[in-house]
């Protein structure tokens, strides 16, 4: 009698992949490869980060120093002269790096000097002083204060302490022989001090500052035979 005999797979070997072993390792080479190539690229970048961040604090150190003390304080936003009143428009804000022992006006008292007269004459830009306010600090070494009693046609009506002029010689029209000073000039930069007018406004006394050998130039004309010219600020 014969038997037949059935051959059953092995169940317990683990069936073949369609990808051999050697795909399997070729994905792993392939992800490690990727990954180390990630890394390298990293490190630029990591670097820039760095440098970027050190840039940043560097800057912040350098305006901090910079920055020091600053103040917000008055300036001149414009020429002003000796004895002109102080308006708004004539200042401006600045910030600046102010050691203690420098007197300086800050800007939250600018109530306190605007319709002050100028102590000195200032340029743009100059910082301003408690002293640089107040009464005129005049005359200046080397100059001299002259005082010009003028008629109506001699001087312009806007004229006003703090005025730049120009004093200039008027030959006389009554036919009478005059002439300039003997130690020459017929024409004297000046800047206007105070301004008196009479009761009836016929007549002004026009106070100038000029150097003392023009001063004594001037004085030294006859009266009438002196007009004066307004200038523009800084003009000469």
């Amino acid at each position: 009698m014969s038997t037949n005999t059935t051959t059953r797979p092995d169940t317990n070997r683990p069936a073949a992949t369609a990808d051999g072993p050697w795909i399997s390792d070729g994905k792993k080479q392939f992800a490690s490869r990727l990954r180390a190539t990630n890394r390298r690229r990293s490190v630029p970048y990591l670097l820039l980060g760095v440098l970027l961040v050190l840039a940043c604090a560097g800057g912040f150190v350098l305006v901090s120093l910079n920055s020091g003390d600053r103040r917000a304080v008055l300036a001149l936003a414009r020429d002003v002269s000796v004895g002109q009143v102080l308006t708004a428009q004539d200042l401006r804000q600045v910030n600046v790096a102010v050691d203690p022992g420098v007197a300086v006006v800050g800007a939250d008292r600018a109530t306190t000097v605007v319709g002050r007269p100028l102590a000195t004459s200032l340029s743009t830009g100059a910082l301003l002083t408690p002293n640089s306010v107040g009464d005129a600090a005049i005359p200046t070494s080397g100059q001299a204060i002259a005082a010009l009693a003028l008629k109506p046609g001699q001087f312009p009506p806007e004229v006003t302490a703090g005025a730049r002029v120009s004093v200039v010689f008027v030959p006389d029209q009554a036919g009478t022989a005059t002439s300039p000073p003997a130690d020459g000039g017929t024409v004297w930069p000046a800047v206007v001090t105070s301004v008196t007018t009479s009761p009836n406004e016929q007549s002004a006394v026009v106070s100038i500052q000029l150097t003392e050998v023009a001063a004594r130039q001037v004085a030294a004309v006859p009266a009438g035979q002196l007009s004066i010219v307004m200038l523009p600020i800084g003009g000469r």
